[in-house]
């Protein structure tokens, strides 16, 4: 079958592994004005009117730092502009964003997700991002189409990616072979999953805090050839499969193996809060570009492995980490771009970026910075590389109404743990809410 590696990834991403381990540390150097270089195309001409920018982001505090030195590099490349950075935790993030989004006081930048694209797209409040780049502001010229295509929706890219990255599973392999399992592998399978997290229950430890509704059950569905959702919906008609799903789920909450709904309810959602980077469980279902972070604030050595198969390859693919948006209403709109055209692009900022959000969309970016990988980022480069080889089909954009679906998705997973429901009563009210909903966005 057609393996779905972009022509960047094979050129670029592969040659990290033949080229070694890059020296460096973990944590984001300062970054300095003096003799910076970028790819960015010029911008002469520009006016020296004091600007203000508003960019706002989610992420945990090591993205912050890093943020705000490229944020500091930028100013320093241009006096002019004033950047006012707004970020915090994902689920924090989008609760803030609605309501900005509803009184048309939209950050001029922020980070979008691929959930979001059509919902912010529709609604006319972010900007289509090709006459721009049509017109070089924003520099495509060593992108590849694969990841230009990543934020398009309606055949026009309403973001550019940040980074690209795929789902994993992180783990703390001293922890379980401490407790006498196996560790996660590229074969591994749901029964393997059950086995560890008894092995780490009997030493006092936890599979892991939760299992990601959205993610992980999208991954399973397409181990047998179907998606959550389609350009129309729902994207699988056999109701066996959540059942079969949410069963196992239910089975590993019932048991002990991950956090209680209570606990879960005050976690933040950052790296330094999870429950396997402080040293209470396993592993933790995550993406492959965290896995940065998150050994950054464990301060130990962790290991990384796609998710559960069978048939692993047809569940994988490869996605936007995040992309940036540009609000369509702003004052600065020209500026903003440029700042969007800085953060994909140039040379220097990337240098302390380092691939954090995902192997960086720009070829000469890549090529930048894996001198400066320390031996976790090469492992995320190598990660996605292995992931995209693997890769049979696309994921496709969540169609208008997904958010409220996987908000329904995650309380009906709830409600099972709960055992107010069954997977069986449960799989039926999902199908018939999620139709609903999809209908009533449809019109």
């Amino acid at each position: 079958m057609k393996k779905f590696l972009p022509l960047f990834l094979t050129t670029s991403l592969l040659a990290v592994s033949i080229a070694g381990c890059g020296g460096g540390e973990t944590a984001a150097p300062s970054g300095s004005p003096g003799g910076a270089s970028s790819s960015a195309p010029s911008t002469s001409g520009k006016s020296d009117a004091p600007v203000t920018l508003r960019f706002s982001w989610w992420g945990g505090q090591a993205r912050a730092d890093y943020t705000m030195q490229m944020i500091e590099l930028y100013q320093k490349q241009h006096p002019n502009v004033k950047i006012q950075a707004e970020y915090a935790s994902f689920d924090d993030y989008w609760k803030k964003l609605v309501p900005q989004a509803a009184s048309n006081d939209l950050p001029d930048i922020f980070q979008m997700s691929v959930a979001y694209i059509s919902q912010y797209a529709d609604r006319g409040q972010i900007e289509d991002l090709g006459p721009h780049m049509d017109k070089g502001t924003i520099d495509k010229s060593s992108i590849s189409q694969s990841f230009l295509d990543v934020g398009k929706y309606n055949g026009k890219p309403y973001q550019i990616t940040l980074g690209v990255n795929a789902l994993a599973v992180v783990y703390d392999p001293a922890m379980i072979k401490a407790a006498g399992a196996p560790e996660p592998s590229k074969t591994w399978t749901w029964s393997d999953v059950e086995t560890i997290a008894a092995k780490l229950k009997a030493s006092g430890k936890l599979l892991t805090s939760t299992i990601d509704d959205r993610n992980f059950f999208n991954f399973y569905l397409r181990t047998k050839g179907k998606n959550l959702f389609d350009e129309k919906g729902i994207g699988y008609q056999d109701d066996k499969m959540f059942v079969d799903y949410y069963t196992r789920y239910q089975k590993l909450y019932n048991d002990g193996y991950l956090l209680s709904l209570d606990k879960l309810a005050q976690k933040k959602d950052v790296p330094e809060d999870d429950e396997m980077v402080l040293g209470n469980a396993g592993m933790s279902f995550t993406w492959s570009n965290l896995y940065v972070a998150d050994s950054k604030a464990a301060k130990r050595q962790l290991e990384m492995a796609p998710p559960p198969g069978p048939d692993i390859d047809k569940g994988l693919f490869l996605q936007s980490s995040q992309g940036l948006s540009v609000a369509k209403n702003s004052k600065n709109k020209e500026e903003a771009i440029k700042f969007v055209n800085f953060m994909i692009n140039d040379i220097e900022g990337n240098k302390i970026m380092k691939g954090e959000r995902g192997v960086p969309a720009s070829t000469k970016v890549q090529d930048a910075i894996k001198p400066l990988l320390a031996p976790e980022d090469q492992k995320v480069f190598e990660y996605v590389a292995w992931a995209g080889g693997q890769t049979k089909s696309n994921n496709p954009i969540d169609p208008v109404g997904a958010v409220e679906v996987t908000k329904q998705l995650v309380d009906m997973s709830r409600q099972i743990f709960y055992k107010k429901t069954t997977p069986e009563e449960a799989s039926a009210k999902f199908r018939k809410d999620a139709v609903s909903i999809m209908a009533k966005n449809a019109k």
